[in-house]
């Protein structure tokens, strides 16, 4: 059975390993759980790190990462 998640990286550290990756359900609905990539930390809802990634404040450099890292693994 194929694997049906995803990595994404996230503007805010895990609170338990300091990882800023996640991984989600490639489902993206609202309630899926979402969990640290590292430790398997709950980071929260997929609607919440939504939220997340679309009113935290970055700066230019944190944008660029994120940018470059999640739009990598979705041409993967």
């Amino acid at each position: 059975m194929p694997d049906l998640s995803e990595e994404m990286r996230m503007p805010t550290p895990c609170p338990e390993c300091g990882s800023h990756r996640v991984r989600l359900s490639e489902v993206h609905n609202p309630t899926d759980k979402v969990f640290c990539s590292s430790c398997n930390t709950l980071r929260g809802e997929y609607s919440d790190l939504k939220r997340e990634l679309q009113e935290q404040p970055r700066s230019e450099a944190e944008s660029l990462l994120e940018e470059a890292a999640n739009r990598k693994k979705r041409t993967e």
